[in-house]
């Protein structure tokens, strides 16, 4: 039979089949009887069935492949591509440019008391438009340089920017990357700040036909006589009087840098209230200004070596801003533009040129009544007392005062200084010197929330006891010293004390060691939580003694959340604000519950005896003004006597009082040794007794604490002291060099009762009696104070 035969055979499925092949062959043993093999029809079908899955992948890969081609997806591209430029050239054509609106939009912004009454207006505009001729040539230069280098030959526009800014915009993270200076200059002029695709979209079509229709030296000179530049100076004009005392005429290269540099971030850069970071900031935009002159041939690279950075003048205040009202406006700007910057995603220059003459109507919660005995209270308790003829250290004093309700988080009342228009730096608000002790209580409130223990395993409360020898050496969970042993007031040893005592006597040693036991990191993690500025801060020890800085505002704020039973008070000045006849929604002052209410009561507790029988006995407790009303608070003095505090609360109002040591010429810290006369200045000295003349005229009589917990001074039994204990000596308010008694009680019940009348069964005061003070001093271990500050 032929092979054609054969298939034909097995096709038809007969029983003749040919020979088996090599590969078809099998053995008896393999299970295949002799002369078997594949059955008929096999092969066959094991080949159609391959082809028939081989077709069925093919046909969905080229399916797919149909579906999504190069020459689709290129189409398609082009497509949209044909679309957008259609789209743009239907927007260039309609889209004219309009005329200048940035005059139009400016009206006054108008502050009110709390009751609705009219503060003050600030309207007029400071801005004087100059011609770029007026301008030396240099200084037009030191713009360009800072902002856009190629100014003078590009298209006006900057698309790579401009695709940045809508990305960044319709993805909700605002303005990030910078545009040309004629974008900018179209931006204030012609358009206005809002971060919206529209207005983008807007700014790049009139940004093109201005490059096409104007001279670059009109662009230039639009771009300068219309930015903002911080203490509310439009235009350059404005800005060389303010920074300078010159007209823009007279402006060197090095001042005309600074402006330049300065339009990048007005507020962090202004050299008179910029913080350490801003300094380098702005000192780092400065060079660059200059370098990118010396790159493009605009200066001689040996007169850049030899330049300097001018240092602007002081800010020169508002007409009508006198007194405190500056203070206020500046306050309640300040907190409307972090708002803005949070909720809108702009920059803060932005969001300042948004609040400047803009139409607001901001409503604060300064209340009249408060703040006029506030005031009082600062004049007859201590500027009464200087006189900067006879003593020049009297002339380095500045006050600084804020008053919460715990319960609103409202700023009643506020002094930021004698006079805005004398002194620009709110005393309020400044947060470079140290709150010293008053810092203690944070340290406590760790030590409760974290259930912390002594390094002998007892958990850390207000009868815990410690060792309050002075120079201590504090050591860690493992027994090891840490290299940090600080000095207790005046290196008086207490010996064995309660947390309770030690408070009272703001014992240094004891808090170090309390710190350390607790976890720094969680120290300033609770501080953080109470409302202090901790981001930059390392965890070390030396800030036990309060080394950090802080503002009376700030620290207002910490006490305000332990009155508030633990649930986060943000001091705010503004009740309402409002443009348009619509209102801005500003955030709520109190926020959650940060620590446990047990925590910050039993804290509290303990701070009503630091009133009662320690650093704040005699300007407070002992003040016939005081009628029945429970107070807690805390005093503070820092190293080498800069600043002095008293920091108190009753159940309804919340005050901090900053004394501070500044140099009348050059803004330094200075001591404040010898104010008034006196060896020093301490918290329960001048700071509580304008505490005291404040709070016991506004608050309400007869309350009291509704503390839960079951430790501290607040609810511990009256105690009479033994006839045998010595206790130590407190220095008058005009100090001497008595030191305390170096034999202390250990007795946890050393905390006396709330009532005011054990007090003179204790310790009859006599006029050369009077509270001990504290001083956190500086440890030998470096603290990184820089970091703080």
């Amino acid at each position: 039979m032929g092979r054609a035969e054969e298939r034909r055979a097995r096709q038809r499925g007969g029983r003749r089949a040919a020979p088996p092949t090599r590969s078809s062959r099998t053995t008896p043993s393999e299970g295949i009887a002799p002369g078997e093999g594949i059955a008929p029809g096999g092969r066959a079908a094991a080949r159609k069935a391959a082809a028939r899955g081989k077709k069925s992948t093919k046909e969905g890969k080229s399916g797919i492949r149909r579906l999504f081609t190069w020459k689709k997806i290129l189409g398609t591209f082009f497509a949209f591509s044909l679309l957008g430029i259609g789209a743009f050239v239907v927007m260039y054509m309609m889209i004219d440019v309009p005329k200048g609106n940035a005059k139009a939009q400016e009206q006054s912004n108008i502050y009110k008391y709390s009751n609705g009454s009219v503060m003050a207006r600030e309207g007029d505009t400071n801005r004087e438009i100059v011609d770029l001729s007026e301008v030396p040539k240099p200084v037009q230069r030191t713009f360009v340089a800072a902002e856009n280098k190629t100014f003078y030959s590009d298209a006006g526009v900057d698309f790579k920017g401009i695709a940045r800014g809508l990305f960044n915009t319709l993805s909700g993270k605002g303005k990030q990357g910078g545009s040309t200076i004629t974008q900018q200059y179209v931006k204030n002029y012609y358009l206005d700040q809002d971060q919206t695709v529209t207005r983008k979209l807007k700014e790049l079509v009139i940004s093109l036909k201005v490059d096409r229709e104007t001279p670059k030296d009109d662009i230039l000179a639009g771009y300068i006589n219309t930015s903002y530049y911080g203490r509310g100076a439009y235009g350059i004009q404005a800005a060389a009087q303010d920074y300078y005392r010159v007209d823009a005429n007279k402006l060197s290269v090095e001042q005309g840098a600074y402006l330049a540099a300065l339009l990048q971030a007005p507020s962090q850069y202004d050299w008179a209230v910029a913080s350490d970071t801003g300094k380098k900031l702005v000192t780092a935009r400065w060079n660059y200004v200059l370098d990118n002159m010396v790159e493009q041939g605009w200066l001689d690279k040996t007169e850049r070596a030899g330049m300097t950075f001018p240092v602007p003048k002081e800010p020169k205040a508002a007409p009508g801003m006198e007194g405190q009202k500056g203070y206020f406006v500046k306050l309640a700007k300040q907190q409307l533009e972090k708002q803005l910057v949070a909720k809108e995603g702009i920059t803060q220059d932005e969001a300042e040129a948004r609040v400047e003459n803009s139409g607001w109507t901001i409503t604060l919660n300064i209340d009249k009544k408060k703040q006029a005995q506030l005031e009082k209270a600062v004049k007859t308790q201590l500027t009464s007392q200087l006189d900067p003829k006879k003593r020049p250290v009297d002339k380095n004093v500045q006050a600084g005062a804020a008053s919460v309700d715990p319960k609103t988080g409202r700023i009643v009342a506020l002094y930021g200084g004698t006079d805005y228009t004398k002194h620009y730096i709110s005393n309020a608000n400044r947060t470079d010197y140290q709150p010293a002790s008053t810092f203690k209580p944070v340290i406590l409130a760790a030590a409760l929330e974290n259930a912390s223990e002594t390094q002998g395993g007892k958990a850390i409360g207000a009868n815990t006891i410690y060792d309050g020898t002075s120079k201590r050496q504090v050591v860690d969970s493992d027994g090891n010293k840490v290299g940090f042993g600080p000095e207790n007031e005046d290196d008086a040893n207490y010996g064995k004390v309660t947390v309770q005592t030690a408070m009272d006597k703001s014992i240094n040693s004891v808090f170090a060691q309390m710190g350390v036991d607790v976890g720094m990191d969680k120290v300033l993690a609770t501080a953080t939580k109470l409302g202090m500025d901790t981001g930059k801060l390392r965890p070390l020890p030396a800030y036990t003694l309060g080394t950090m800085g802080a503002s009376p505002i700030q620290m207002a704020g910490v006490y305000a959340t332990l009155d508030n039973h633990g649930k986060q008070v943000t001091p705010s000045i503004i009740k309402s604000a409002e443009q348009g006849g619509t209102e801005f929604q500003m955030p709520d002052p109190i926020g959650e519950q940060v620590i446990s209410r047990e925590a910050a009561d039993t804290v509290t507790s303990v701070l009503t005896g630091v009133v009662d029988d320690g650093t704040a006995k005699k300007a407070v407790q002992q003040n016939p003004a005081r009628d029945g009303r429970k107070v807690a608070g805390k005093t503070g003095t820092s190293d080498d006597n800069k600043s002095a505090w008293f920091t108190g609360y009753t159940p309804d109002l919340v005050t901090s009082v900053g004394l501070f040591g500044e140099d009348y010429k050059t803004h330094g810290q200075s001591k404040l040794y010898n104010t008034a006369g006196l060896d020093r200045v301490n918290g329960g000295g001048f700071p509580a007794q304008i505490w005291a003349a404040y709070t016991f005229g506004v608050a309400a009589e007869n309350t009291k604490f509704d503390l839960d917990t079951d430790q501290g001074a607040a609810v511990q039994p009256s105690w009479t002291p033994s006839p045998t204990l010595s206790r130590p000596e407190t220095p008058s308010s005009t100090p001497t060099t008595d030191k305390p008694s170096e034999t202390p009680s250990e007795s946890p019940s050393e905390s006396p009762s709330e009532s005011p009348t054990e007090s003179p069964s204790q310790s009859p005061p006599t006029s050369e009696q009077s509270t001990p003070v504290e001083t956190s001093t500086s440890p030998n271990l470096p603290f990184d104070p820089g970091n703080g500050q």
